[in-house]
């Protein structure tokens, strides 16, 4: 669910935290074919361009499928292994992938409960800081839905909601509720264009 802790001698580091599905892959609804992951255009090469500014990119993401009994959770390593290998195929890689399987009112009860890293609560990122020694103040998160946004206020980052995905939706105050993010962006090749690469160009030098 994590990668391997960093060394956390050095001080903390910027990064990326991004939403999966509508940010970086098409949103198609629960996934149950793995040819039903489909990256969005750009996206790769956002993360790519990221690695190569040293920034670490981590997914966080709600998959409350598995609670819904959709699917099992070793499901979301055979998903996660796609995403890294179109990802791979364009260059690019991710830092970490945290998932949170749970839901309240799921129907498997192993995963049925209020947990601390569904989002919008703190606990996915908090434990990526944890893991990866990231400074989250200095973090972008980054989603097509409110609770993205909700998330990354929660715990200092710089927030950007995208309009894709449900995005467009969230605008309209058709889907969860309109967030108060710092930033807009129709992609994610967009917002590393028009913020990222400026911004941590200018925080690295």
């Amino acid at each position: 669910m994590s990668s391997p802790t960093s060394d956390t001698t050095s001080p903390p580091k910027p990064a990326v935290f991004l939403d999966r599905d509508g940010t970086i892959n098409q949103e198609v609804g629960y996934i149950r074919d793995l040819d039903k992951l489909a990256l969005i255009p750009g996206a790769a090469e956002a993360i790519r361009q990221l690695n190569q500014m040293g920034i670490p990119v981590v997914v966080v993401t709600n998959q409350s499928g598995v609670a819904r009994g959709y699917y099992p959770e070793s499901w979301m390593e055979q998903l996660h292994g796609r995403l890294k290998t179109l990802l791979a195929a364009e260059g690019a890689q991710l830092d970490g992938v945290y998932y949170c399987p749970h839901l309240p009112d799921g129907e498997v009860p192993e995963y049925s409960f209020d947990c601390d890293c569904r989002k919008p609560e703190p606990g996915m990122l908090e434990q990526a800081a944890k893991d990866l020694n990231l400074d989250l103040g200095r973090s972008f998160m980054i989603g097509d839905k409110a609770t993205d946004i909700d998330v990354g206020l929660r715990v200092g980052c710089k927030t950007i909601l995208l309009r894709s995905g449900y995005g467009e939706q969230v605008l309209k105050g058709e889907y969860q509720h309109i967030p108060q993010s710092d930033y807009v962006f129709d992609s994610l090749i967009e917002s590393y264009e028009q913020i990222l690469k400026p911004y941590f160009s200018h925080l690295l030098n």
